[in-house]
């Protein structure tokens, strides 16, 4: 075990352990979306746990931090509110906020990070990209939100994580990028019908099972 200390807190963590980890295990919140518990390379996609460690030179990715030794972590200085707050913008500027109609909704991780960071839901100056067609129900058990999603890479995970021949994986480029469904229907041996956790680890319920 080492000592880290983090916004003045001391915390004792195991040598090696996940820097994010150790923080949201001692109360310490810290924004993201990409990362699960776990995870041995996280993807850091989202841009969102950044943190400022003392030697580094500029604010990194929690996730993607291993603690090698006594540190010194700040989480919540001026430099890393503006780019948390910038990275969750851009992530808006590409989701439909229709907060009433989401079954996320109350429990939704935008909300309470956009809460945290003290930002509108509907940020101001940024043009809106939407993609079509807002619903993709071409799978036989799942239904998907093109415009919910963040691409955080969950789903994506767990499916490869739990099964031999995953079902999700990215398509596309850009503000165009999906979660693509694999050719699902053409399946007769679909572990979907059984398996949830896509459904489970996504926080803005951009992945629904169909009643």
């Amino acid at each position: 075990m080492v000592e880290i200390i983090v916004d003045g807190k001391s915390l004792r963590v195991e040598q090696g352990g996940n820097l994010l980890e150790a923080c949201l295990e001692g109360g310490i919140y810290i924004p993201n979306l990409c990362h699960l518990k776990g995870m041995e390379e996280p993807p850091a996609s989202c841009r969102l746990c950044l943190v400022e460690v003392e030697g580094e030179e500029r604010p990194v990715t929690a996730c993607t931090v291993k603690v090698a030794g006594p540190m010194v972590v700040r989480t919540n200085t001026p430099l890393v509110r503006e780019l948390q707050r910038s990275a969750l913008r851009l992530l808006l500027s590409a989701h439909l906020v229709d907060c009433a109609h989401c079954q996320a909704n109350k429990r939704c991780a935008l909300q309470d990070m956009a809460k945290f960071l003290q930002i509108g839901l509907k940020p101001k100056g940024l043009d809106q990209f939407l993609k079509e067609p807002e619903i993709d129900d071409s799978h036989p058990c799942l239904v998907y939100y093109p415009n919910r999603c963040v691409l955080c890479g969950r789903c994506i995970y767990v499916c490869k994580r739990e099964h031999p021949r995953p079902m999700l994986s990215f398509a596309k480029r850009g503000f165009d990028t999906v979660v693509s469904l694999y050719g699902a229907s053409d399946r007769i041996d679909l572990p979907c019908y059984t398996c949830s956790l896509c459904v489970d680890v996504c926080p803005v319920s951009a992945l629904l099972r169909k009643t």
